[in-house]
Protein backbone atom coordinates (compact mmCIF):
# COMPACT_ATOMS: atom_id res chain seq x y z
CA UNK A 1 0.00 0.00 0.00
CA UNK A 2 1.26 3.48 -0.80
CA UNK A 3 5.05 3.43 -0.50
CA UNK A 4 5.55 -0.16 -1.61
CA UNK A 5 3.35 0.41 -4.64
CA UNK A 6 5.28 3.54 -5.60
CA UNK A 7 8.59 1.68 -5.29
CA UNK A 8 7.48 -1.32 -7.35
CA UNK A 9 6.06 0.92 -10.09
CA UNK A 10 9.41 2.74 -10.28
CA UNK A 11 11.09 -0.61 -10.81
CA UNK A 12 8.53 -1.65 -13.42
CA UNK A 13 8.99 1.59 -15.35
CA UNK A 14 12.49 0.36 -16.27
CA UNK A 15 11.31 -2.95 -17.72
CA UNK A 16 10.92 -3.58 -21.42
CA UNK A 17 7.77 -4.54 -23.26
CA UNK A 18 8.78 -8.21 -23.07
CA UNK A 19 7.67 -8.25 -19.41
CA UNK A 20 4.05 -8.63 -20.36
CA UNK A 21 1.48 -9.50 -19.29
CA UNK A 22 2.02 -8.24 -15.75
CA UNK A 23 -0.13 -9.63 -12.96
CA UNK A 24 -0.49 -7.42 -9.92
CA UNK A 25 -1.59 -8.91 -6.62
CA UNK A 26 -3.11 -6.59 -4.03
CA UNK A 27 -4.39 -7.10 -0.53
CA UNK A 28 -8.18 -7.12 -0.51
CA UNK A 29 -8.15 -4.21 1.96
CA UNK A 30 -5.76 -2.07 -0.13
CA UNK A 31 -7.75 0.91 -1.36
CA UNK A 32 -4.93 3.08 -2.77
CA UNK A 33 -2.79 0.86 -4.96
CA UNK A 34 -5.29 -0.05 -7.65
CA UNK A 35 -5.64 3.56 -8.83
CA UNK A 36 -1.85 3.98 -8.90
CA UNK A 37 -1.42 0.80 -10.91
CA UNK A 38 -4.14 1.69 -13.41
CA UNK A 39 -2.62 5.14 -13.91
CA UNK A 40 0.84 3.63 -14.40
CA UNK A 41 -0.47 1.07 -16.89
CA UNK A 42 -2.43 3.69 -18.81
CA UNK A 43 0.76 5.73 -19.29
CA UNK A 44 2.70 2.60 -20.17
CA UNK A 45 0.15 1.71 -22.87
CA UNK A 46 0.96 5.00 -24.61
CA UNK A 47 4.51 3.71 -25.17
CA UNK A 48 3.89 -0.02 -25.45
CA UNK A 49 0.69 -0.64 -27.42
CA UNK A 50 0.55 -4.37 -26.62
CA UNK A 51 0.96 -3.85 -22.88
CA UNK A 52 -1.27 -6.17 -20.84
CA UNK A 53 -1.94 -6.48 -17.13
CA UNK A 54 -4.34 -7.98 -14.62
CA UNK A 55 -5.23 -7.16 -11.04
CA UNK A 56 -5.95 -9.84 -8.48
CA UNK A 57 -6.79 -9.52 -4.79
CA UNK A 58 -5.97 -11.85 -1.94
CA UNK A 59 -6.71 -11.65 1.78
CA UNK A 60 -4.15 -9.53 3.62
CA UNK A 61 -1.71 -11.79 5.41
CA UNK A 62 -0.95 -9.35 8.21
CA UNK A 63 -2.46 -6.03 9.22
CA UNK A 64 -0.33 -3.30 10.76
CA UNK A 65 0.06 -3.97 14.51
CA UNK A 66 -1.62 -7.37 14.23
CA UNK A 67 -0.43 -9.86 16.86
CA UNK A 68 2.14 -12.46 15.83
CA UNK A 69 -0.10 -15.37 16.80
CA UNK A 70 -3.08 -14.26 14.75
CA UNK A 71 -0.85 -13.21 11.83
CA UNK A 72 0.36 -16.81 11.50
CA UNK A 73 -3.25 -17.90 10.95
CA UNK A 74 -4.10 -15.08 8.53
CA UNK A 75 -0.89 -15.74 6.57
CA UNK A 76 -1.72 -19.45 6.28
CA UNK A 77 -5.18 -18.49 5.04
CA UNK A 78 -3.62 -16.12 2.48
CA UNK A 79 -1.27 -18.88 1.30
CA UNK A 80 -4.18 -21.27 0.80
CA UNK A 81 -6.04 -18.54 -1.08
CA UNK A 82 -2.93 -17.76 -3.17
CA UNK A 83 -2.20 -21.31 -4.30
CA UNK A 84 -5.00 -21.50 -6.91
CA UNK A 85 -4.18 -18.00 -8.15
CA UNK A 86 -0.49 -18.80 -8.53
CA UNK A 87 -1.37 -22.10 -10.22
CA UNK A 88 -3.71 -20.28 -12.62
CA UNK A 89 -1.23 -17.51 -13.52
CA UNK A 90 1.90 -19.73 -13.49
CA UNK A 91 4.27 -16.75 -13.45
CA UNK A 92 7.78 -17.00 -14.86
CA UNK A 93 8.98 -14.25 -12.53
CA UNK A 94 7.73 -12.68 -9.31
CA UNK A 95 9.13 -9.24 -8.58
CA UNK A 96 8.18 -8.04 -5.12
CA UNK A 97 9.30 -5.46 -2.64
CA UNK A 98 8.04 -6.06 0.82
CA UNK A 99 4.36 -5.74 1.58
CA UNK A 100 3.01 -8.72 3.49
CA UNK A 101 0.90 -9.62 0.47
CA UNK A 102 4.01 -10.83 -1.36
CA UNK A 103 4.83 -13.53 1.21
CA UNK A 104 1.84 -15.83 0.45
CA UNK A 105 2.33 -15.41 -3.30
CA UNK A 106 6.04 -16.21 -3.11
CA UNK A 107 5.51 -19.21 -0.84
CA UNK A 108 2.76 -20.46 -3.18
CA UNK A 109 5.09 -20.15 -6.16
CA UNK A 110 7.89 -21.85 -4.20
CA UNK A 111 5.52 -24.76 -3.38
CA UNK A 112 4.53 -25.11 -7.04
CA UNK A 113 8.23 -25.35 -7.86
CA UNK A 114 8.78 -28.03 -5.21
CA UNK A 115 5.89 -29.99 -6.71
CA UNK A 116 7.48 -29.56 -10.17
CA UNK A 117 4.34 -27.88 -11.49
CA UNK A 118 5.97 -24.57 -12.40
CA UNK A 119 9.39 -23.12 -11.60
CA UNK A 120 9.13 -19.40 -10.87
CA UNK A 121 12.05 -17.04 -10.34
CA UNK A 122 11.46 -14.95 -7.21
CA UNK A 123 13.18 -11.57 -7.03
CA UNK A 124 12.75 -9.68 -3.79
CA UNK A 125 13.81 -6.03 -3.53
CA UNK A 126 14.00 -4.78 0.04
CA UNK A 127 12.50 -1.33 0.47
CA UNK A 128 14.89 1.60 0.34
CA UNK A 129 13.73 2.65 3.81
CA UNK A 130 15.24 -0.54 5.30
CA UNK A 131 18.75 0.68 6.10
CA UNK A 132 19.91 -1.48 9.04
CA UNK A 133 17.46 -4.38 9.35
CA UNK A 134 15.23 -6.34 7.02
CA UNK A 135 11.47 -6.03 7.04
CA UNK A 136 9.48 -9.02 8.29
CA UNK A 137 8.72 -9.95 4.67
CA UNK A 138 12.43 -9.69 3.89
CA UNK A 139 13.37 -11.90 6.84
CA UNK A 140 11.00 -14.57 5.52
CA UNK A 141 11.70 -14.27 1.80
CA UNK A 142 15.48 -14.17 2.26
CA UNK A 143 15.22 -17.98 2.35
CA UNK A 144 12.73 -18.41 -0.52
CA UNK A 145 13.92 -15.90 -3.11
CA UNK A 146 16.28 -16.60 -5.99
CA UNK A 147 17.59 -13.04 -5.90
CA UNK A 148 17.43 -10.87 -2.80
CA UNK A 149 18.31 -7.26 -3.53
CA UNK A 150 19.19 -4.70 -0.86
CA UNK A 151 19.75 -0.99 -1.39
CA UNK A 152 22.21 -0.28 1.42
CA UNK A 153 25.75 -1.71 1.82
CA UNK A 154 25.28 -2.45 5.55
CA UNK A 155 22.48 -4.88 4.72
CA UNK A 156 24.73 -6.68 2.23
CA UNK A 157 27.29 -7.17 5.01
CA UNK A 158 24.65 -8.63 7.36
CA UNK A 159 22.95 -10.81 4.74
CA UNK A 160 25.58 -12.43 2.50
CA UNK A 161 23.08 -14.02 0.08
CA UNK A 162 21.81 -10.54 -0.81
CA UNK A 163 22.84 -8.53 -3.84
CA UNK A 164 23.70 -4.86 -3.36
CA UNK A 165 23.04 -2.75 -6.45
CA UNK A 166 22.93 0.65 -4.81
CA UNK A 167 19.71 2.60 -4.66
CA UNK A 168 17.50 1.35 -7.45
CA UNK A 169 14.20 3.07 -6.58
Amino acid sequence: TGGHTTEILRLLSCLSESYSPRHYVLADSDKMSEAKIRSFEQKRAETFSKSQFTLDRIPRSREVRQSWISSVLTTLYSILYSLPLTYKRKPDLILCNGPGTCVPICISAFLLGLLRIKRTIIVYVESICRVETLSLSGKILYYFSDYFIVQWPDLKKKYPKSVYLGRIV
